[in-house]
């Protein structure tokens, strides 16, 4: 395989989660906000660091997930106690990830100030709580509606 296909194969991981997994689609969103609002927060280059490592740990234990889930069903459909095991350890992990990563969140965000100057901004400028208010409307429809599931080669060998 070819350095370039690996990425490629790669990629089509990621979309199918997004695509198919409403908890990726959740993490997705969620990244996206943080990012947004870190602007507010002026952080030193390790405080990002740590930002990243811990938006890429709970969208990789996501992934993973997806991936440990997905070869289990492939394996049986009949209940197992042995892929249940695997299957809830999987969640586990993504559970753990998240619920640290909220620990980080409170760490990092925590700064009233800096929180009292965000919420400043967006209701000062319209145009901005309207992109805002836009941006999260976007995002609730993202989660629940996802783009068409359709056409990607996992769907159709799934079938």
């Amino acid at each position: 395989m070819s350095f370039f296909k690996s990425f490629k194969y790669a990629f089509e991981g990621i979309r199918y989660c997004i695509k198919n997994e409403r908890n990726m689609r959740i993490h997705t969103v969620v990244t996206l906000y943080v990012l947004i609002f870190a602007r507010f927060f002026a952080f030193t280059k390790a405080e990002y660091a740590v930002l990243l490592l811990t938006i890429g740990g709970v969208t990789a234990a996501e992934a993973t997930n997806t991936a440990i889930e997905k070869l289990a069903d492939k394996v049986t459909q009949k209940y197992d106690p042995l892929i249940k095991i695997a299957k809830d350890a999987a969640a586990g992990a993504v559970l753990i990830r998240a619920i640290f990563s909220i620990g980080i969140g409170l760490f990092l965000f925590g700064n009233i100030e800096k929180l009292s100057a965000m919420y400043n901004f967006y209701m000062s400028h319209p145009i901005n709580l309207a992109g805002i208010i836009s941006l999260t409307v976007i995002s609730i429809i993202f989660i629940i509606n996802p783009l068409s599931k359709k056409g990607t080669k996992a769907t159709e060998e799934e079938k």
